[in-house]
């Protein structure tokens, strides 16, 4: 029989991971309100609990939301996920006073740069990789 080890994020404590996914959320966020108009923060209270408030919607609802709009995800070859990404921001936009966002095509957009964005300094930090190897 083989164990199988997990590294290196799989072996961090998980109140880091925590922190350090919510920290990549406030810094995304941050850099979309710096670049577009549509969106805009009142204070930095308002950006870190949108931060962690996403990050909560995308862990929770969007999954079920996900399995909900399959079919129509699977008609549009993936093209839904990007309405459902932005109907996560709009959400989270009603949710937290101070944060403001135009209206959809612009959630849309900002949406859209948050994931890719979020996407890229996560694999620049390895947060993303995960390594298997074989233990002899």
């Amino acid at each position: 029989m083989r164990a199988v080890a997990f590294a290196p994020m799989a072996l961090v404590n998980p109140i880091w991971r925590f922190l350090l996914f919510w920290g990549v959320n406030a810094l995304s966020l941050w850099v979309a309100d710096e670049i577009f108009s549509g969106i805009a923060f009142e204070s930095k209270s308002s950006l870190f609990v949108s931060a962690l408030l996403l990050g909560m919607v995308n862990t929770f609802v969007k999954p079920i939301l996900l399995v909900l709009t399959l079919p129509i995800t699977v008609v549009t070859l993936g093209l839904f996920l990007l309405i459902l990404n932005a109907s996560m921001l709009m959400l989270v936009a009603r949710m937290v006073p101070g944060f403001h966002l135009e209206g959809f095509w612009s959630g849309a957009l900002v949406a859209l740069f948050v994931s890719v964005f979020s996407y890229a300094v996560n694999r620049a930090l390895g947060v993303d990789l995960v390594v298997i190897r074989r233990i002899r």
